[in-house]
């Protein structure tokens, strides 16, 4: 059972997300929260598989709740929920060490299908936006080589930047003629020795480096 946390102020809206994942058999939602301070209390406590934590919260925003959470060395992964597609805060949230970000009104399927990838440790990125979003924020971080680039294979090379490019464990399977269990182990091995938390600080990293970027899509 995929136990999830939802952080958000409006009621409405929590009201709508505890349908839908209420109603799946494989997932449960086991708290709400109405800002950012009672998600992280919320969030320690109860130790939920996922949080649906959104951007714009009183007396605590999402960046600043997740930045907490992820300080305090929590579990749970975090999913950013917003509502605008170029939310300047999304990407300050990834690097907070969010798992993720979704736009509020993506179809159900790809809310539980982000919930559930979530918990397996896989990228959820909102499609539409991801390359606009990753771009800007290259543009306000300027890049440089990181060291921690030379630890990794040819092929755990290739597999990140195939990562950043946004392609799933199957499509990058696929791309390199290899198993899924052992884009599995290539992914597994490359954010071991990046020290990363998941595949959505690889993409950020990727860019940031140089790795990946407009000009190589």
């Amino acid at each position: 059972m995929i136990r999830v946390l939802l952080a958000d102020d409006q009621m409405l809206v929590r009201a709508g997300f505890r349908a839908l994942l209420d109603a799946q058999a494989d997932i449960e939602v086991v708290g709400e929260a109405d800002d950012g301070e009672q998600a992280v209390a919320l969030a320690a406590e109860l130790r939920p598989d996922v949080v649906l934590m959104d951007i714009r919260m009183p007396r605590l925003d999402g960046v600043a709740a997740t930045r907490r959470l992820a300080a305090e060395g929590s579990p749970s992964r975090i999913l950013v929920l917003t509502t605008y597609d170029l939310d300047e805060y999304v990407t300050d949230a990834l690097r907070a060490g969010a798992s993720g970000f979704l736009l509020k009104d993506a179809p159900r399927r790809r809310l539980l299908a982000a919930v559930r990838a979530a918990v397996d440790g896989d990228t959820v990125l909102a499609p539409s936006v991801t390359r606009r979003v990753l771009d800007a924020y290259v543009s306000r971080r300027p890049g440089g080589p990181d060291h921690r680039l030379a630890r990794l294979t040819a092929r755990e090379t290739e597999v990140l930047r195939l990562v950043a490019q946004g392609l799933s464990n199957a499509e990058i399977a696929e791309r390199l003629v290899l198993s899924v269990t052992t884009v599995k182990s290539h992914v597994a091995r490359m954010l071991a020795k990046l020290e990363l938390r998941d595949r959505v600080q690889a993409v950020v990293l990727a860019y940031e480096s140089g790795l990946a970027g407009p000009d190589q899509r």
